[in-house]
């Protein structure tokens, strides 16, 4: 099965570079990836796939299908960049490139995780379909995970209530499975109106909302002590009232992440958090608007699909560098400081991964794979990714793959300046092998199938998944 598999990727790889390489250049940010989205969709078409578009209210979101009968496999793709991070291709030195027409890049590798999971969809319609098997395979274009949560609203509108198995993936520094349960989060904007007036002339007839913001944070700032140990939250300044200091500031606003590893956690957090505004608006005479943003869910790996798609990690193999991969690597590796190495992607918690880590020793790429291990699923990642509320609906699994390098960390300009190369394009095909020979072994094997559901089952029957996004709040509608 899986050289077949591997021949029918392969045989299509400079179209998915092609495809990987645009998405790149073009670097759309959340809810705005309407070319990214267009183009995958054209890729999906051509191959004879059936599209809906709008899904959930959202012009940039949509599933692509083919079949209409037997297990129904869904590969979740995404092609968000972010702001900010506007990079040259293909070099080992921080440099803008203006020619983009963009400031924004890829720096969590989005254009590759979009490409391989549409491979891996593509490579399982085109081996059920050449041995006559009865199967239905989507394609999920999924927007904005970058602060937006564009899953979350998806599950929201029931686009994957009724799969059997979801498949996604990540670029990374290593081969691994997510098997790490991540953090809730929620996030929401605290707008502050008070009253102008001149700073010395009329303090007293001013009622300042930059002071309140800056009350709110004080509070926040106090409130981390009496929170969970694992929570966290930051915020950032939207609205600083003016650039003029004789002023008194009328107007004022921040943006608020919150995250925790249970949901209701992060909502008790939130709730907490609006009662520092509303204590500081009070305090200075203003008046507070909350606007909720978005939210996601924990993610929660399912075991029995974790294992199986490490048996076919395994069965797959890791990417594998030449000597100019790793003369790049070697080069990028030493832009990064003393500190910045110190960084791990899948951090080495139990004797498995430390054996494996000693053994590789000094390697910038890597090219070995850490196995299944139950352990990280005890291991909560400090991160957030709205495949968790996915993995709430229906049984999920996904990899890393090495397309990085080592102790690179994300959202950095060295994982834009990597997009384009060769060793992103090798982990970007390994890992849609691997999605694409899982969801074959679950197909040909019903029994994973079964085994799965029952998994999540016995969890949503004990704490029912509630998606966290209220139904008024509409997806971007800050156009944040």
């Amino acid at each position: 099965m899986f050289k077949e598999i591997e021949n029918l990727i392969e045989s299509k790889q400079e179209s998915y570079f092609t495809l990987s390489d645009r998405i790149w250049d073009i670097a759309e940010t959340k809810f705005h990836e309407q070319e990214s989205a267009k183009t995958i969709i054209a890729v999906l078409e051509k191959e004879g796939f059936s599209i809906e578009t709008n899904i959930a209210d959202i012009d940039t979101a949509f599933i692509a299908t083919y079949g209409s009968k037997g297990p129904t496999i869904g590969f979740l793709g995404e092609y968000d960049a972010l702001p900010e991070l506007n990079q040259k291709a293909g070099v080992t030195h921080k440099e803008t490139d203006p020619s983009l027409g963009t400031t924004n890049g890829h720096g969590c590798g989005h254009n590759l995780l979009g490409t391989a999971s549409l491979a891996a969809a593509i490579a399982t319609r085109d081996y059920v379909k050449a041995n006559n098997i009865d199967a239905q395979i989507r394609y999920y274009g999924c927007p904005a995970e970058e602060g937006g949560s564009g899953k979350t609203y998806m599950a929201r509108a029931h686009a994957f209530d009724d799969l059997d198995m979801a498949l996604c993936w990540h670029p990374g520094t290593d081969n691994a499975i997510i098997a790490s349960p991540t953090l809730a989060n929620i996030q929401a904007v605290f707008e502050f109106k008070g009253k102008s007036s001149h700073a010395a002339n009329s303090p007293d007839m001013g009622r300042s909302a930059l002071d309140a913001m800056e009350l709110m944070n004080v509070g926040a700032n106090y409130l981390r002590e009496h929170v969970t140990p694992e929570a966290r939250y930051h915020y950032a300044v939207l609205d600083g009232g003016g650039m003029q200091p004789s002023v008194v500031q009328a107007h004022a606003k921040s943006l608020y992440l919150i995250r925790a590893p249970k949901a209701f956690q992060v909502k008790d957090i939130y709730d907490r958090l609006c009662d520092c505004a509303k204590g500081a608006a009070l305090m200075t005479g203003t008046e507070v608007e909350i606007h909720f943003d978005k939210a996601c869910s924990n993610y929660m790996p399912n075991k029995v699909y974790s294992k199986l798609m490490s048996d076919c990690m395994i069965e797959v193999g890791a990417p594998q560098f030449d000597e100019e991969d790793i003369a790049f690597a070697k080069e990028m590796h030493n832009s990064l400081t003393d500190d910045e190495k110190k960084f791990m992607m899948v951090p080495p918690i139990t004797s498995v991964e430390k054996q494996i880590l000693g053994a590789n020793q000094g390697k910038v790429l890597a090219d070995y794979i850490y196995p299944f291990n139950e352990a990280f699923t005890n291991f909560v990642m400090p991160g957030s990714t709205d495949v968790g509320d996915v993995s709430w609906v229906v049984p999920t699994a996904q990899c890393v793959m090495t397309t990085e390098v080592f102790n690179t960390a994300l959202h950095s300009w060295q994982w834009v300046a990597n997009g384009k190369t060769n060793i992103a394009k090798k982990g970007m095909l390994q890992a849609a092998k691997v999605m694409a020979t899982t969801a074959m072994k679950a197909i040909e094997n019903p029994e994973y199938i079964e085994q799965a559901k029952a998994e999540l089952a016995e969890v949503t029957q004990q704490t029912p998944y509630v998606n966290p996004i209220p139904a008024d709040v509409k997806p971007n509608s800050l156009g944040l």
